[in-house]
């Protein structure tokens, strides 16, 4: 059951800022969530806002002895460099870390995400990391392959023709 104390002023977290071949990916720590305790917007004048709130911080008649961290309220508000579509951005949740993946485009288009569970503390990337969702079963062509991605399956097809 959650607690909540919407007294609590939100901690300011930090965010490391990455710029790749057509995306921006922001990541922040905001440890002791759910990634249902998680809010992402891009918003229209190109910012983006993470917020997690506050979480359950006691259980049963436990008492606090010392109270140096609290699991949440978290906002942070960033602009970014370049003008993104935050609706094909992807948002993952592991290891109490949030990654968001933005693909680069000509205009800013605002979104509400939805964080993912990437895994149980693996890090593991799920979702379309910012590049556009296609069919099943459709290929990449090689061109726009991500390098990593274009190795890998490289790796694969030698492993499949022993």
């Amino acid at each position: 059951m959650r607690e909540q104390d919407d007294s609590a002023a939100p901690q300011v977290i930090p965010v490391k800022v990455y710029r790749g071949d057509g995306r921006i990916t922001v990541a922040s720590p905001m440890p002791g969530l759910e990634p249902e305790d998680i809010e992402v917007d891009v918003t229209h004048d190109n910012r983006i806002v993470l917020h997690g709130g506050l979480r359950g911080t006691l259980k049963g008649a436990n008492r606090v002895v010392e109270d140096e961290w609290t699991p949440g309220p978290y906002h942070r508000e960033y602009r970014l460099p370049d003008h993104v579509d935050g609706e094909m951005a992807n948002v993952t949740y592991g290891n109490g870390v949030v990654v968001v993946a933005l693909p680069v485009s000509d205009g800013t288009r605002p979104a509400r995400l939805i964080p993912h569970r990437s895994g149980m503390a693996r890090g593991e990337v799920t979702g379309n990391t910012g590049h556009p969702v296609r069919p099943f079963g459709e290929r990449l062509n090689e061109a726009e392959k991500p390098a990593d991605a274009q190795a890998m399956t490289e790796r694969i097809e030698r492993g499949l023709q022993r």
